[in-house]
């Protein structure tokens, strides 16, 4: 009984915090383009795929006379054979004396192994507000560059405007981002590139995507988003075969990215929504798969973008197990001012936790930055 006493009198133990989560893994970051660099003073735009060999083909706009989207504006490159830590020097991909070739959006086929770049060029004297009022010289033009040795020559730019790009329609961009190639359903190995385009009589701006089934030789008009004020797009797979269309949203009733879904390979798309999770400021984003679904591991997709609603900072990457109905993780990859990214799954040292790449634009265009995270366990 004296020791129950005793007992009562003593102070209570201290209770133990609960454990708080790992923190996430500080991004390992890499400069891939400076502004300034090169006979370029800005660099935008940032594309990224991985060809068959390995190598990271990071893609951008070389910006000669300013920052402006118009003007005299080649699509280049930069190699990197390490997974991203150091990269090769400057390539110019396409240069048309001082017009504009832009909107760099590369998809690789995974059977030949080709890298296909999609783009857009208009005459360097044509601003976007011309072309869009019909008052331009010439118009935006759809284009075509293929390389069979992972980038490193290139075929002459094909113009495949007749069969990507309606005769109503006057401004044209294609991605910006990359393009994904199909790897389930009836569809599997269709070639499918997001763009966006603006009606010449409404004035209506929509997203659409082309494609190819013939490893990129033909392209096709796909589907476009049911409802306007929307434009810069990226596509992703679900589980289940379809496609989300991940959209730039103009309809500021909500300051955040719209999504539709096409059920038939992108020839049409449905159900168009905004995503209250994906805060923007009027911005691109990015959208990639980085794991498949797997027995009892579900599958990985990230976005990226400058999660603010009103500018354009705070780079977050979001990751999601469902195919994008819910996201789970958020990580702030660059707090500063930053702009467009692109997504790219990338080898890890267990493949079944692959590394995410995000490369984007930072600084106040100043910069075009690599970061790199490992992906989180995917296991519920």
């Amino acid at each position: 009984m004296l020791s129950l006493l005793l007992l009562a009198l003593l102070p209570p133990l201290p209770q133990q915090p609960e454990a708080s989560p790992a923190p996430e893994p500080a991004p390992n970051v890499t400069t891939v383009f400076t502004s300034g660099t090169d006979g370029y003073d800005t660099f935008r735009i940032p594309a990224i795929v991985r060809a068959t060999n390995g190598d990271l083909l990071a893609f951008a706009e070389g910006r000669r006379e300013g920052r402006g989207d118009a003007g005299d504006i080649d699509l280049v490159l930069r190699r990197s054979q390490d997974g991203g830590v150091t990269w090769s020097p400057l390539q110019v991909v396409w240069d048309d004396d001082d017009n504009t070739c832009g909107n760099p959006c590369p998809v690789v086929d995974r059977k030949s192994g080709a890298v296909l770049l999609l783009s857009t060029h208009n005459l360097g004297k044509d601003h976007e507000k011309q072309i869009i009022a019909g008052e331009s010289e010439g118009t935006r033009t759809v284009w075509l560059l293929r390389s069979d040795d992972a980038g490193s020559t290139w075929e002459p730019a094909r113009e495949i405007t007749t069969t990507a790009k309606a005769p109503d329609w006057t401004w044209y961009a294609t991605g910006p981002g990359a393009g994904i190639q199909l790897e389930h359903g009836e569809h599997a190995g269709r070639l499918v590139v997001p763009c966006d385009h603006i009606e010449a009589e409404s004035k209506r701006y929509l997203s659409h995507v082309i494609w190819s089934d013939d490893g990129g030789a033909t392209w096709q008009l796909g589907g476009s988003s049911p409802q306007d004020k929307v434009n810069e797009c990226e596509v992703v797979e679900c589980s289940d075969g379809s496609l989300l269309l991940n959209m730039r949203n103009y309809d500021r009733a909500q300051h955040a990215r719209q999504v539709c879904i096409s059920d038939d390979g992108g020839h049409t798309f449905r159900d168009q929504r905004h995503d209250p999770t994906l805060i923007e400021p009027i911005c691109q984003a990015s959208i990639r798969r980085i794991l498949w679904p797997d027995g009892d591991r579900p599958g990985l997709i990230a976005f990226s973008n400058p999660a603010h609603a009103k500018k354009r900072a705070n780079l977050t990457l979001r990751l999601s197990r469902d195919d994008g109905a819910t996201w789970f993780s958020s990580q702030v990859l660059y707090a500063g001012g930053a702009a467009y990214s692109c997504l790219i799954a990338l080898p890890g040292a267990d493949p079944a936790t692959p590394e995410i790449g995000c490369l984007f634009e930072a600084d106040g265009y100043r910069r075009i930055d690599l970061a790199r995270v490992p992906a989180p366990s995917t296991q519920r």
